[in-house]
């Protein structure tokens, strides 16, 4: 069978290249055509008809830049899903572009199938009427999305969550933290507090300076920057204006893993930590004004900002947001995750049950047998 997948940003490729070997071992004779990355290159075996790198773009302000590049890819991607017409549409998260394809698909008689639901949960609800309208199969990767769904007349299938799996693959191949910070030119043996301040400049910029400032005042600590791969290092020293900061590439949940503590902008990240058994505190710096807060009350539909809290439904991590992410409320929540304490313990027991509500399953190995036996017995009814 033929099938169209679409991602745009490198978390999707990096799902998506996943869901593409699941489905080649559920349907050997398989072809792929998508747009994306390199990683959904390799399992594919051919190149993306558009690179995600020349998709992927952040904010209203970028979008109104590059609107003619974005619609013409629109409509390149239109014409490439009905010439192909693919016996499924596999869209990978990235909703603002992916819903209008869902739509266009549809009216084409194209199976549409979603693999990583849209945060609709959080922030623009409206997209259930588009999501209930066009698209066939909705496979989600956070458990308490089925309810959410199913009280708004639509049915989800949980299908486990990938970072478990990610995370299960790293502890195998812990080294001991010694050689860890030996590999990575570090001579300094105290314990670590990872910071972990985002992937995009933006984030960097805001919290990076409070975190380093926060960690500093631990002096039998020592902090090392977990970098993102799309920010160079000259920015993340330009940010810091500190000589002796350790930044490292590459390695941000072995980082994670061999710390002692970490303090984590909120994002997939956060779940990453909890699911490595890390404490952290979970700090979201924007502009740092209480209107800002009041803005992103009114916008967020969730109580939580971070995945652990809203996976667990309660607070099992500090989130210090905006105007409250100062350095001493970070040192406030980050001192008793450095020793036994309570909290730490607390917060320990936290990971656990998160980590059971997400379960073992192999999202990718399920969503791929999934969309195949739903095509297979499609054909087999017409």
């Amino acid at each position: 069978m033929k099938y169209f997948i679409v991602a745009g940003e490198a978390s999707g490729d990096l799902h998506a290249s996943r869901l593409i070997e699941s489905i080649r071992k559920e349907d050997p004779e398989a072809e792929f055509r998508f747009l994306g990355g390199d990683l959904m290159t390799r399992a594919a075996g051919s190149r993306p008809l558009i690179h995600y790198e020349e998709m992927n773009v952040m904010g209203f302000s970028e979008v109104l830049r590059h609107l003619p590049r974005i619609l013409r890819q629109m409509r390149q991607a239109r014409e490439m899903i009905l010439s192909y017409r693919p016996d499924a549409l596999i869209l990978v998260d990235y909703p603002s572009f992916n819903l209008k394809l869902a739509k266009s698909a549809h009216k084409a008689g194209i199976p549409v199938h979603y693999f990583i639901s849209p945060k609709i949960w959080a922030w623009k609800e409206h997209r259930i009427k588009a999501i209930r309208k066009y698209v066939d199969a909705m496979y989600s990767i956070l458990p308490f999305e089925v309810e959410f769904y199913r009280k708004r007349n639509y049915e989800v299938t949980y299908v486990g969550n990938p970072t478990v799996e990610e995370m299960r693959e790293i502890i195998t191949r812990i080294p001991t933290r010694e050689h860890y910070l030996s590999r990575q030119g570090i001579d300094d043996r105290r314990p670590v507090i990872a910071l972990l301040p985002g992937s995009r400049r933006g984030e960097v910029r805001n919290n990076l300076p409070l975190m380093i400032e926060a960690a500093k005042r631990f002096p039998d600590f020592q902090y090392i920057v977990g970098a993102a791969p799309s920010v160079p290092l000259k920015f993340y020293r330009e940010v810091a204006q500190d000589p002796g900061l350790h930044v490292v590439f590459g390695s941000t949940n072995l980082l994670a893993k061999e710390s002692a503590a970490a303090l984590v902008t909120s994002g997939t990240a956060t779940l990453e930590t909890a699911l490595l058994g890390v404490p952290q505190v979970v700090c979201y710096r924007a502009n740092g004004k209480r209107i800002s807060y009041k803005v992103m009350e009114r916008l967020l539909k969730v109580r939580y900002v971070s995945l652990p809290n809203l996976i667990a439904d309660r607070e099992v991590v500090p989130e210090l947001l905006v105007h409250k992410c100062t350095v001493d409320n970070i040192c406030e929540s980050l001192s008793p995750l450095l020793q036994p304490s309570p909290q730490r313990d607390a917060q320990l027991a936290g990971y656990r049950e998160i980590s059971a509500r997400l379960g073992t399953d192999s999202a990718p190995a399920r969503a791929g047998r999934l969309i195949v036996e739903s095509l297979q017995k499609e054909k087999a009814n017409t």
